[in-house]
């Protein structure tokens, strides 16, 4: 059977209609990250009847007294039999005002590169704090990524406000740690707000409990933040692909077309405009806009359609077609925060594979700058990088890329380093060119270098 596309509404496919709002969590283990999303999609109702029944059944062979909320996250065999969070799970609700995709990340600190992986997307990061415990070098090391990861909106929820009686000075003393670390990193746009996710106090609705508080609930404040709008950065598309369709062989109308398939990274394009094709200099303009669903006039980041240009020039998989006005300048040195996330360490000298976008090239490790120390959030010197450590490199390529400052664009300021051999991911890396930290963390520890970006 052959299926055949029809044209999308212009609402599907302007996605500056959306509402769409991408969430992760993060923080220590066992401060309820799973247990608060699983809160979230019950009181918003977003469990189907047969979800919540399972999960019923399952809480009651464990002999808990309660439902466990968290099961409707932890769906792999071993999170549930351990009790923790060890992948991400992706799950999707939808309020009248607003769609989520909500990323629940493990807090253990051997998965800290699925709690990258999941923040690395987010429009906002909730990072969860045991009222407790208080502030513990996880919530410090999340906060970290969030930072490096240019997270645009990152709220602390104080959960098991409950367990401590509901005491508004405790909240206020890890309220006044929480903005203390977020100083320290220059962190902007923090929110700080008291939660119960095991009593579903403050999660979607206000609690009379907690009376003394006059902030909104979790939910009323996600559906209120702003998401970042890419389309209006300059226009960048990484091509994926050139399409010369097989029937040009026998079929003469076909032998005229070529199209470069990828994915809007950011910005907008229009039939006319003028473009540039990197790191080659081209200068051509844009003929025609195709998707499965027909021709368009003009895209939007982050749809994925097929450009054909009026001149014939080879592009390939990796190149970037840019807006000829503002286009990026191609490097073959890459100057990076990167979050180490390999058994082995990194060292000078190491030989790595980096990939930008849609391409892929060899590198080698020239310096280690440092790694963030969590303990004073200053730099150190080091010789290595180790699982898990926040430090800069600077990387020579083999060919030239066409990176930016991750502060301006989160798609093509961040880059992955690979090895060679394996194929594993080694690192996630976002590209310098703004302060990574502020400039009371930028002050050099002995030894150590300048860390400012």
């Amino acid at each position: 059977m052959t299926a055949t596309a029809s044209p999308a509404s212009p609402e599907l496919l302007d996605p500056r209609s959306t509402t769409l709002l991408r969430i992760a969590t993060a923080g220590s283990v066992d401060d309820g990250k799973s247990t608060l999303v699983g809160r979230l999609l019950y009181d918003s109702k977003a469990v189907l009847a047969d979800q919540l029944e399972a999960v019923e059944r399952v809480s009651l062979a464990k002999g808990l007294g309660h439902v466990d909320l968290a099961l409707l996250t932890d769906g792999l065999r071993a999170e549930r039999e351990q009790g923790i969070t060890i992948d991400v799970a992706y799950r999707y609700f939808a309020t009248a005002r607003r769609t989520f995709i909500l990323a629940d990340c493990p807090g253990h600190v051997q998965y800290t590169r699925n709690t990258v992986t999941g923040s690395s997307t987010a429009d906002a990061l909730v990072l969860l704090v045991d009222a407790r415990k208080g502030v513990l070098e996880q919530t410090r090391r999340h906060l970290a990524v969030g930072r490096l990861l240019r997270v645009p909106h990152i709220i602390v929820a104080v959960n098991k406000i409950d367990l401590v009686d509901y005491s508004e000075a405790r909240f206020r003393e890890i309220a006044a740690d929480v903005q203390r670390l977020a100083d320290d990193l220059g962190a902007e746009s923090i929110e700080v707000l008291p939660v119960s996710a095991l009593v579903g106090d403050n999660i979607v609705e206000r609690s009379e409990r907690l009376a003394w508080y006059d902030g909104p609930s979790l939910l009323e404040l996600l559906e209120e933040l702003p998401a970042d709008d890419v389309t209006e950065h300059p226009f960048r598309f990484p091509v994926q692909v050139t399409l010369r369709p097989q029937e040009a062989a026998v079929d003469p109308r076909y032998v005229e077309y070529r199209g470069y398939a990828g994915q809007v990274a950011s910005g907008s394009v229009r039939v006319g405009d003028p473009v540039v094709v990197l790191p080659s200099g081209r200068r051509t303009h844009v003929v025609g806009i195709d998707t499965p669903g027909g021709e368009l006039d003009e895209a939007f980041a982050p749809q994925s359609v097929t450009l054909r240009l009026a001149d014939d020039i080879d592009v390939a998989r990796g190149e970037l077609i840019a807006s000829a006005d503002a286009a990026p300048e191609p490097t073959q040195d890459l100057d990076g925060m990167v979050a180490w996330l390999a058994e082995r360490p990194l060292r000078v000298g190491q030989r790595v594979l980096v990939k930008h976008t849609t391409a892929t090239t060899q590198a080698v490790v020239r310096e280690i700058d440092g790694r963030l120390d969590l303990d004073t959030l200053r730099p150190e010197a080091v010789d290595a990088l180790e699982l898990n450590d926040l430090g800069r490199v600077r990387l020579r390529l083999a060919a030239p890329i066409m990176a930016e400052p991750y502060a301006q664009s989160r798609r093509t300021g961040s880059f992955l380093l690979i090895d060679p051999q394996s194929g594993a991911n080694l690192a996630a890396g976002m590209t310098r060119g703004d302060q990574a930290f502020s400039d009371r963390a930028a002050v050099p520890v002995g030894p150590a270098p300048d860390w400012s970006i």
